[in-house]
């Protein structure tokens, strides 16, 4: 097998099924059009309709794309989002649990409501879905689920308790989901993206004095491109993988080594 050969059955995505929750703006987006590129199909469910884009990027490589509409953290909307996948593509082989929210507030003025919204988003949702796609990957004895962490599942932040908490259950549902499933060939990671050029993190940037405070702490000396976290998804979703489970995987530029 020639060398090119050989990388392109390893990180070959080709046939597979994807499913990237919020995978019609941002990040999500990124990783489903990653995900294509390298050769799978995708289902992607969206609490808006905006997917004109991603379809039209997905379709640019050649993949197939569907899309659902729902909110992911009713209690029937893990098993439509299944039923839906399965109905286009008559299986699952990766998941990517993308989705989430970030309120901020100072802890004494942290309101329920918000504390409830984040956890059910970031948290619920990631669970019951993962719990869900989980079934269809054990009988079919292969599968890999990718879940989001954040610098925040090592670490405390200010202002985003919820954020907080729900980043750090995110790794801990990762290694629990390991190693149940790790014996039905199904393996299950997360990645932690440090500090990401996005339209969240815009107004940080524009800000000299935090801009430099994050910098300075980042060995790579910049904030990473979205690209940056993509051959990352890949590589987690593919069979280069086989071997990686319950490892939840810092894409930072060293911000945790400091």
């Amino acid at each position: 097998m020639s060398l090119d050969s050989f990388k392109m059955n390893l990180f070959s995505l080709e046939g597979k099924a994807a499913i990237v929750t919020g995978g019609n703006t941002g990040l999500g987006q990124g990783y489903a059009v990653a995900l294509a590129e390298a050769g799978a199909d995708l289902f992607i469910p969206t609490f808006d309709n905006n997917w004109d884009e991603t379809r039209a990027l997905i379709e640019s490589k050649g993949r197939r794309a569907e899309f659902i509409q729902l909110d992911l953290t009713k209690e029937d909307s893990p098993k439509k989002v299944v039923d839906a996948c399965l109905a286009a593509y008559g299986k699952i082989d990766i998941l990517i649990n993308n989705a989430g929210t970030i309120r901020r507030a100072p802890l004494l003025e942290y309101k329920a409501e918000d504390w409830n919204a984040v956890m059910n988003i970031n948290l619920n949702a990631v669970y019951f879905l993962s719990q869900e796609v989980a079934k269809v990957m054990v009988k079919q004895e292969s599968g890999k689920i990718i879940n989001i962490a954040s610098m925040l599942s090592f670490q405390g932040g200010k202002f985003v308790p919820p954020y907080t908490a729900s980043k750090h259950g995110v790794a801990g549902i990762t290694k629990a989901f390991a190693n149940e499933l790790s014996v039905h060939n199904v393996q299950v990671n997360a990645i932690a993206p440090g500090y990401i050029k996005t339209a969240n993190t815009e107004p940080i940037r524009q800000d000299p004095a935090r801009n430099k405070e994050i910098l300075d702490r980042i060995p790579a000396g910049r904030w990473a491109d979205p690209e940056d976290l993509m051959g990352t998804a890949v590589f987690l979703a593919s069979k280069a993988s086989d071997y990686v489970t319950g490892h939840i995987l810092a894409v930072d530029g060293g911000w945790l080594v400091r």
